[in-house]
């Protein structure tokens, strides 16, 4: 990279010591597409080499000095913050001035301040720097090593409608006019073990004198890979049900205080009954989680947002009314066998469980929600 033509140009590389062994995950990316990263753990060490090439090797580069640094950082969407804090400022400007609106809108007690005006739009909650040359010159194409030992990585990788927390190393030479900036992404993934105590969920609900039902299962928490068994009994039916299904639905809290915003997001339908049921009657539920995108349940990340999972009952009844009953589950990563080459902090966040706080306690018969939404 060079201004204006004139000068040295230099192609940056970061190369990981362990790529060629180092597993590989999936991971969806701000359009949604899937891409594959690196895949690291909480504890794990992170080691290897910025590669600068000079493109023209009779010519030195000049630096004031070059560094790398391992970040974790929560970011949210530009866009998102305008349409929360100040909706009515974004419809006055054009594409070309939604920077000059978001500054506009930070005076304003807002989601905007809560996350955006620390450092611009992004907060730093892991921020690692090695200085690998001082101030001087190159004269020749050559590698840096660089090495960060341990790296506490506390949360998950995770993009979603309205926030993005990664992982990212960058490399930096610093130069009087323009920095030459390279970076490179990672996943991470947080690994728990079974939880000590999954009680199963039981419930009975209904609407008085016109429908009973209990619905019972097995777990209260599952993880990735798991599956869902449950069942649903009808003690009284004078409502005429023609479809039961049930939905998996991710909710994305972002914000603090007064400004917390929801995000929910439908991530699955499952298909139970079709046909009015009969008093007495039982339909089990089978749900096999390991074909839809989920992700472990996280708690007030850093105090900036949240990911909860529940699971929502629906009855429609002849006239398209919509009954409904929502309960949280929580998901969690299940760990592999800690292989011989994870480091020792990896295997022991391998062990760890978080979100072990209680669902609330289970509640006596109360009426379903009745949205009375006829399509």
């Amino acid at each position: 990279m060079s201004f204006f033509g004139f000068g040295q140009s230099v192609e940056v590389e970061i190369l990981l010591n362990d790529a060629e062994s180092r597993k590989r995950a999936e991971h969806k990316t701000e359009d949604g597409k899937k891409e594959k990263y690196f895949l690291f753990y909480d504890g794990e060490t992170v080691s290897g080499k910025v590669s600068l090439a000079l493109k023209n090797p009779n010519k030195r580069l000049e630096h004031q000095g070059i560094k790398i640094e391992f970040i974790g950082q929560i970011a949210l969407p530009l866009m998102y913050c305008l349409l929360r804090c100040c909706p009515e400022v974004l419809e006055q400007v054009t594409l070309g001035s939604y920077w000059a609106a978001g500054f506009l809108c930070m005076e304003r007690k807002s989601v905007w301040k809560e996350l955006y005006y620390d450092r611009g739009n992004h907060h730093e909650f892991v921020s690692l720097v090695k200085d690998l040359a001082r101030p001087g010159e190159i004269s020749q194409s050559q590698a840096f090593d660089f090495e960060f030992t341990h790296v506490e990585k506390p949360y998950e990788s995770y993009t979603g409608q309205n926030v993005k927390l990664r992982y990212f190393l960058r490399a930096t030479i610093s130069r009087r006019l323009n920095d030459v900036v390279k970076e490179m992404d990672i996943v991470v993934h947080t690994l728990s073990t079974y939880p000590e105590l999954n009680s199963s969920i039981k419930m009975e609900v209904g609407i008085e004198d016109c429908l009973h039902i209990e619905f019972e299962y097995n777990k209260s928490k599952y993880h990735l890979k798991d599956v869902i068994v449950g069942k649903i009994y009808f003690l009284l039916v004078r409502i005429k049900i023609k479809h039961m299904e049930i939905d998996i639905i991710k909710r994305e809290t972002t914000g603090t205080g007064p400004n917390v915003y929801h995000e929910n997001d439908t991530i699955a339908k499952y298909e139970i009954m079709d046909g009015a049921p009969v008093r007495g009657e039982s339909i089990p539920i089978r749900l096999f989680l390991a074909g839809y995108e989920l992700t472990p349940t996280m708690r007030d990340i850093n105090k900036k947002f949240s990911v909860r999972y529940y699971l929502n009952l629906v009855l429609i009844d002849e006239e398209e009314r919509r009954y409904f009953k929502q309960q949280e589950v929580v998901l969690w990563r299940k760990g592999d066998i800690v292989r011989k080459s994870m480091s020792h902090q990896a295997a022991i966040a391998s062990q760890r469980f978080e979100g072990t706080t209680s669902l609330g306690e289970v509640r006596t018969p109360s009426q379903l929600s009745d949205n009375s939404s006829r399509q």
